[in-house]
C-alpha cells in the first residue's frame, strides 16, 4: 500500500546503485526498515494534516476548529453529534440564502424538519384585504403601517426524534418500559435542538434592520 513501511523500504532500495548489495541483504533490510517505519508515519501524518485543512474533510476536533474559524462559536457540535453530520451542518450553513423571507424559511426548516409560519404585516399576500384572503377564521390577518421591518414568526421544535415525546427523569406519565417515559442513548440526542438553537437561526438568517417577534410551538 502507497506510504506503509513495505512502500517507504522499496523506494529506498531502488535509490541506491544495485551493484553495491547482493539480491538477499537482511542486515540492509534491517537498517533501511528503520527509517522506512519513520517516513511511512511521517506520510500518514502528512496526510492527516491535509485533510485538516479543508471543511468538507476535517474531522475531531479540526472540525470544530474549523467550525469556529467560519462561524465564531455559532454553530457548535451538539451533544453526540458525529463528524458527517456536523460537517454536513457546516457546509450547509456557508452557502445557506441569508436576508429573505424564504431564506429563513430555508434555515428553520433544514434546522427543524418543519416550516414555520410567516406574518408580515405590510405585506399583503399575508394581511389579504377587504373580503379577500380575511375573515373570521380563515387565514389572513390585519396588517399594520405602524410595524415597518418587522414581522411575525412561528417556528417548530422538531418532532421526529425517538425523544421528542418521552418526558424527563420524574417528568411527565409513564413508567418503566411503558408510556412515555424512555432510557436515551447519547446518539438519540444527537438531532436534539433547543429552543436557543432555533433563536440562534432566526438571528442568523434576517437583515440587521429587522424585527422578527418569534414565537416558538410544538
Amino acid at each position: 500500500m502507497i506510504g506503509d513501511s513495505n512502500d517507504m523500504l522499496l523506494r529506498l532500495k531502488q535509490v541506491l546503485p544495485g551493484r553495491w548489495f547482493a539480491d538477499s541483504s537482511p542486515v540492509l533490510d534491517a537498517l533501511l526498515g528503520g527509517l522506512a517505519a519513520a517516513w511511512s508515519g511521517l506520510y500518514t501524518l502528512l496526510d492527516q494534516v491535509k485533510a485538516q485543512v479543508r471543511l468538507a474533510t476535517a474531522s475531531g476536533v479540526f472540525l470544530d476548529i474549523a467550525a469556529q474559524d467560519f462561524f465564531g462559536g455559532k454553530l457548535t457540535r451538539r451533544v453526540g453529534e458525529a463528524d458527517g453530520a456536523y460537517g454536513s451542518r457546516l457546509r450547509a450553513n456557508l452557502v445557506a440564502p441569508r436576508a429573505t423571507r424564504v431564506g429563513l424559511i430555508q434555515a428553520l426548516q433544514t434546522l427543524t424538519g418543519r416550516a414555520p409560519k410567516i406574518f408580515e404585516p405590510l405585506n399583503a399576500a399575508d394581511t389579504g384585504g377587504y373580503n379577500v384572503n380575511l375573515g373570521y377564521n380563515s387565514a389572513g390577518g390585519y396588517g399594520s403601517m405602524s410595524l415597518p421591518y418587522q414581522f411575525f414568526v412561528t417556528a417548530y421544535r422538531p418532532n421526529d426524534l425517538p425523544i421528542s415525546n418521552a418526558g424527563g427523569y420524574n417528568d411527565g406519565p409513564g413508567g418503566y418500559g411503558t408510556g412515555l417515559l424512555a432510557y436515551a442513548t447519547t446518539e438519540e440526542f444527537a438531532g436534539n435542538i433547543g429552543d436557543d438553537e432555533i433563536y440562534a437561526s432566526v438571528a442568523a438568517v434576517i437583515p440587521a434592520s429587522c424585527v422578527a417577534w418569534t414565537n416558538i410551538s410544538n
